[in-house]
């Protein structure tokens, strides 16, 4: 998702990606320890996305924790 994309939800909505997002993270983290993930690109574009939501956040003064 485009930082202009997460710009326009609420911050609920904004709360619920960054937690999606962590958790998609994680399970590719998780393939790719145990040599399942193949695609491993997908792991920079994983943690790009959480990065960005986060920015997104901070910009807005939501605190976000874990």
């Amino acid at each position: 998702m485009k930082a202009a994309d997460l710009r326009d939800l609420s911050e609920a909505q904004l709360r619920d990606h960054i937690a999606t997002a962590r958790q998609d993270l994680f399970g590719l983290r998780f393939q790719h320890a145990t040599g399942e993930l193949d695609n491993t690109s997908s792991l920079r574009q994983a943690r790009r996305e959480v990065a960005r939501a986060l920015t997104v956040a901070r910009e807005r003064g939501i605190q976000i924790h874990g």
